[in-house]
């Protein structure tokens, strides 16, 4: 029963995916927000999925979470500070989910990530109240993707593959708000920052499912 739910979430994600990158890159069409929250939505349902059998029961309280993240930053696109303090929300379940699976506290890395961006912040006189709040978001994201790659564990792969492609969003959402870039890479970085992100989520519903499912997803 869980392989063909597996398969059918990554079939529909691709779909919605392909859609809203072809419509991103050409310009054409609607707005692509409906398609990009529906992807994210559909995450968090196979997240509940999983939960319901056997799986990994924090996945979903995070991509619940992110989903409600997204809303303020993606649909509303209003709530900026809001949407980054859900998301830092997002990161310490991810973090209770990496000491469950026997992760290492990380505490002198987290803490030196955080500490780091908050300086890179004040050098670049870029030190304001959302700035600083989403270095330390940012911060703890990266400590998660460096504690995910030290567990080991097939079936964490997913999980720290996702992670990653997470902080690759994210160098794009700083890149494309810095203000530093040309038109024509803005373009492309802005583009970037779904052609991570989604990609990203997908894998971490995935790795929330029983483990068996997982190993056929890899």
């Amino acid at each position: 029963m869980e392989r063909p739910i597996a398969a059918g979430f990554v079939g529909i994600e691709t779909a919605l995916y392909a859609a809203f990158l072809a419509m991103d890159l050409t310009g054409a069409g609607p707005s692509t927000v409906p398609v990009k929250y529906a992807g994210i939505l559909l995450c968090v349902c196979v997240a509940l999925y999983a939960a319901l059998r056997g799986g990994d029961r924090l996945a979903l309280p995070a991509l619940a979470l992110t989903a409600l993240a997204d809303w303020f930053l993606l649909v509303r696109n209003d709530r900026y500070a809001v949407g980054v303090a859900v998301f830092l929300c997002v990161q310490t379940v991810y973090y209770l989910r990496l000491r469950r699976l026997g992760a290492g506290s990380g505490w002198p890395l987290r803490a030196a990530l955080a500490l780091l961006a908050g300086a890179g912040l004040y050098a670049l006189n870029l030190a304001s109240p959302l700035n600083l709040l989403a270095g330390l978001y940012f911060s703890q994201l990266l400590s998660n993707t460096l504690l995910a790659w030290s567990v080991k564990g097939k079936h964490l792969t997913l999980f720290a593959l996702g992670l990653t492609l997470f902080v690759g969003c994210d160098v794009c959402v700083g890149l494309t708000n810095s203000g530093l870039l040309p038109p024509e890479v803005l373009r492309f970085v802005s583009v970037g920052m779904w052609l991570f992100y989604l990609p990203s989520q997908v894998l971490i519903a995935l790795s929330a499912l029983p483990e068996e499912v997982s190993h056929e997803n890899q």
